[in-house]
């Protein structure tokens, strides 16, 4: 009668027979020596767990003995090289990266966490928060990636780069974009997830308009008619579209704001400003009178003459209006975290979003708006003086945009909470609820760490594979 052995019992017998294969190839020195050594490493342990435990099949045991030998292997002294370039490539991130400027993001993105989660508190605060948290999170890996990311190289891929951004824009007339609150069809909708494309295009507009800048001002002429026309075409193309595409008007403020601005720093003649100013001055009873509906003429007036617009303080004041009097509520030390009469009663609008400042001031106090205003302003500076110890026009001129950007947006939010400026749709930079906003204010400040990263010697190039 032929005798049946148990699992473990065969398991421990093949082992043993494939052992003294392993060594004699180890002892050969063949070229697979990973494999060998896997093979000797696996056959060794597999001979003690088939011993060991009596309820590993065969199969599952030698499925479980490899994983155990390929991180021994890992750990082993022909993978030291490996984890000495891991952590060579590592040092020179931290060595290299402006993680003063990671920081101050971080700080500013963790108060508006905590601000969302109070301003949510009377409906589903949890969703909220998770979203946010995991766009932070994100978004610090997009830090990451933009600030290893050598953004002259990326702006070189222009034309990808300008036909990306105009794709997403149209993509707003198909059924895949949808109307805000404001009604304006500023949003798309993928599986569920809402995207804001004019957040995501602003930062490709800034690399590519820096690039371009920089371009026309070291091989060409800057000043010259058929420069400052191809830089206005360039501004006018993604701006006219997205003002077609969305009714955005807000967005294209901050567009308008940044190219001025980046203009201005390239060195561009004062001739030219008085000129678009004339331009403008000269096209803007047309576009007052022909363009612009009665709600957004409407929107534009009221924080100047509130009475005649909407004398019963009902209609477009409203907004304005109630975040007046939770600013005026919290006074100095605030209300506390929530507890603010107007943020937790859902008098206040859009308190998570565009009226966010109002929620600092009504529960955080005059003391929690100077932190808040603080936190952007130090970003700011942190951008402009990266950008000042730049070695190239472009990378003054990517820091000149997004230090733009994060000034216009939080002068336009912050008037539009204390009443003095239109009611626009601009969120606080950080603060408000937005995973698209977060993901591309990441994104930005990735790319004036890149500016930095760039700027010191590469040390540490022979494990950094040249990044």
């Amino acid at each position: 009668m032929q005798k049946t052995f148990s699992a473990p019992a065969r398991c421990a017998a093949h082992h043993c027979a494939r052992l003294p294969a392993a060594l004699s190839a180890l002892r050969r020195g063949d070229n697979a020596r990973e494999n060998l050594h896997s093979e000797y490493y696996t056959t060794k342990i597999g001979l003690r767990k088939g011993f060991l435990y009596d309820n590993i099949n065969s199969l599952s045991g030698i499925a479980a003995n490899r994983m155990l030998s390929g991180l021994i292997l890992f750990f082993r002294k022909g993978d030291a090289h490996m984890l000495k370039k891991v952590g060579a490539y590592a040092l020179d991130f931290l060595r290299r990266a402006d993680l003063i400027l990671l920081l101050l993001c971080c700080a500013a993105s963790i108060f508006g966490l905590i601000v969302i989660s109070s301003a949510t508190k009377t409906y589903d605060s949890g969703s909220f928060v998770a979203v946010q948290t995991g766009a932070f999170l994100l978004g610090i890996a997009v830090f990451v990636l933009f600030t290893v990311l050598d953004v002259d190289v990326l702006a070189d891929k222009w034309a990808i780069l300008y036909i990306f951004s105009a794709v997403l824009i149209l993509l707003l007339r198909t059924p895949l974009g949808y109307e805000d609150d404001t009604g304006n069809r500023a949003w798309l909708r993928f599986f569920g997830i809402g995207i804001q494309p004019a957040e995501i295009v602003k930062v490709l507009f800034i690399l590519v308009m820096a690039k371009h800048m920089s371009y026309l001002k070291e091989f060409k002429r800057l000043d010259s008619v058929i420069s400052v026309g191809q830089l206005f075409v360039h501004f006018l193309l993604p701006t006219g579209l997205l003002i077609w595409a969305s009714r955005d008007l807000g967005s294209a403020l901050v567009y308008l704001f940044i190219f001025i601005t980046m203009l201005f720093v390239s060195g561009l003649k004062v001739y030219w400003f008085l000129i678009g100013a004339a331009g403008i001055a000269a096209v803007m009873p047309i576009v007052w009178s022909k363009v612009l509906k009665q709600y957004q003429k409407d929107r534009i007036l009221a924080p100047y003459i509130p009475d005649v617009v909407d004398p019963t303080g009902y209609g477009i004041t409203w907004q304005p209006n109630q975040s007046k009097l939770a600013l005026a509520s919290g006074q100095l030390t605030g209300t506390g975290l929530g507890q603010g009469p107007q943020t937790q009663s859902s008098s206040l609008p859009a308190k998570h979003t565009d009226f966010i400042f109002a929620v600092i001031g009504e529960e955080l106090g005059m003391i929690g708006c100077l932190i808040c205003i603080l936190l952007l302003m130090l970003i700011l500076v942190r951008c402009i003086y990266i950008g000042i110890k730049s070695k190239n026009t472009m990378s003054l001129l990517v820091c000149t945009g997004v230090a733009a950007s994060i000034f216009f947006q939080t002068f336009l939010n912050t008037g539009m909470c204390m009443g003095i400026a239109p009611v626009i749709g601009i969120t606080l930079p950080f603060f408000s609820y937005g995973g698209s906003s977060t993901l591309a204010l990441f994104a930005a400040m990735g790319m004036v760490s890149s500016v930095k990263y760039r700027a010191k010697p590469e040390r540490f190039r022979r494990y950094s594979g040249g990044i």
